[in-house]
């Protein structure tokens, strides 16, 4: 049976007077020759970071049996192992109180490195906390390092273009700055001296370096170099490598090509097109657009008009938000609508969580939130991750008409295009309207062709006339 042995773990010195004040300690225990005595210690270690206290206890063994070194040494190497778990928790270090580390924040559960792409500050620099030293490239995002305390940058660890993981050190910040200069001037002026230095060491090589009088070496006859082969007139003149550059891929370019290759691979792929009037839309817009903004403080868009037609059509045909997994479906009881956003970096896709409860105000606050984080490059893993369903808009650049591709782990996509004034139709006499072409690509593997067009007609019939979204017909 096994009792308490109080021991309290506090704060405080430095690691060798804790290790000498351990080594009393522990000498202070002794045989138990009752059952109810106790063995009292304490013991003080300071890992750093190691803040608080902590009180056990535990009772000595009964039938005067002493506690055996073994035991204790276990013990003792137990809470080591304690602290110095704690101290590598901490996401930043340093071994002297001056200089602290910059490393690596964790970067999201599914991703485990990133790039160092590059330094937005130089040795020498001064920082402020929290204020962005670095930008490491993953493969969705570009994540920000910052700087853990004020100070000035002593030196980088990391080069640009290393691959990194959380945790990784990548420069040393001194908090006050001692010691730390910049490093261009010091580079120029070791550049000066060297010449100087190197022109008397020659002349002293020279004078004490005995002549020696070289032998005749046989020259053996140069062969003549064969004549360069004459190109046809059909062969195509490439232009001179000069003028051609090679440029690394980004991670994220990377990965948005390995992800689209991948569903072309994987996807029965399949595109339906239709043309919608924006007649209407396009007039309820304009007649509420002062209000809206009054309101709700933001524009009145075309995107939400195509978002609550989607979600009516997913509503419609469920199949669309459903998708394969292994030999079952999944049905998805939820629309999230994710939208594809260029920026400069490249493509992302953020995420409209539940989009079937929002109305047009929230979902185009919700765009114009998303879309600012994206072209920013703030927005974060969590807030593109997901999504059943995507809309692809490639009108703002002028496209009038594309076959999209799916966004994996989902079933299809839906690409909106340019508005054409068109001659149509309307009531027996041709009239100019303006039109847009709507495409639909899905997986033909689980979605049929007749839930397709019956989903794209959805689209067509809600765009066309938004009062259907009210009496829900």
């Amino acid at each position: 049976m096994l009792g308490f042995i109080r021991r309290r773990v506090a704060s405080g010195g430095s690691s060798s007077s804790s290790s000498s004040i351990l080594k009393q300690s522990l000498q202070t225990i002794r045989p138990v020759s009752s059952s109810t005595s106790r063995v009292s210690e304490e013991i003080l270690i300071h890992p750093r970071g190691f803040g608080h206290v902590r009180k056990f206890s535990c009772l000595a063994p009964l039938r005067g049996r002493a506690i055996s070194s073994r035991t204790m040494r276990e013990g003792v190497s137990n809470m080591e192992l304690t602290a110095s778990k704690l101290i590598l928790s901490r996401p930043f270090s340093s071994d002297s109180g001056d200089l602290v580390d910059a490393v690596v924040p964790f970067m999201g559960e599914s991703i485990t490195d990133g790039t160092l792409a590059k330094f937005l500050k130089n040795p020498g620099d001064r920082v402020e906390v929290d204020e962005p030293i670095a930008q490491i490239e993953t493969d969705k995002v570009t994540i920000d390092v910052a700087s853990p305390e004020a100070g000035v940058i002593k030196e980088l660890i990391a080069k640009e273009g290393d691959t990194v993981e959380p945790g990784t050190k990548i420069a040393v910040i001194s908090k006050s700055g001692e010691g730390v200069a910049h490093a261009a001037p010091s580079e120029n002026t070791s550049k000066k001296a060297a010449p100087k230095q190197s022109a008397p060491e020659m002349k002293d090589e020279e004078k004490i370096k005995p002549k020696v009088e070289a032998s005749p070496v046989p020259v053996k006859p140069k062969t003549p170099a064969p004549p360069p082969p004459k190109r046809s007139a059909t062969e195509p003149q490439l232009p001179p490598k000069e003028k051609e550059r090679r440029v690394p891929m980004t991670r994220l370019r990377k990965r948005v090509a390995t992800r689209l290759k991948d569903s072309q691979n994987t996807f029965a792929l399949l595109t339906t097109f239709n043309e919608v009037d924006m007649t209407n839309l396009m007039k309820l817009r304009s007649e509420y657009k002062d209000a809206f903004v009054e309101k709700h403080g933001v524009k009145l868009g075309l995107m939400s008009g195509f978002i609550k037609a989607a979600v009516s059509g997913l509503q419609n045909q469920p199949i669309i938000n459903a998708v394969i997994d292994g030999d079952d479906i999944i049905y998805r009881d939820y629309i999230d609508i994710s939208i594809a956003v260029g920026t400069p970096k490249g493509l992302v896709v953020p995420v409209i969580r539940n989009a079937e409860k929002m109305n047009f105000a929230e979902i185009e606050k919700e765009i114009n939130t998303l879309a600012k984080k994206a072209n920013d490059g703030t927005i974060s893993i969590d807030e593109m991750a997901g999504g059943s369903f995507t809309i692809s808009n490639g009108g703002v650049y002028g496209s009038l008409l594309s076959t999209p591709i799916i966004n994996p782990p989902q079933s299809a996509i839906l690409g909106m295009h340019s508005i054409v004034s068109r001659p149509m139709v309307v009531g027996g006499n041709v009239v100019p309207r303006p039109m847009m072409y709507i495409a639909l690509t899905y997986d033909h593997r689980l979605i049929d062709g007749r839930e397709a067009v019956f989903f794209l007609r959805r689209i067509k019939d809600v765009v066309e006339d938004p009062r259907r979204l009210l009496l829900d017909v």
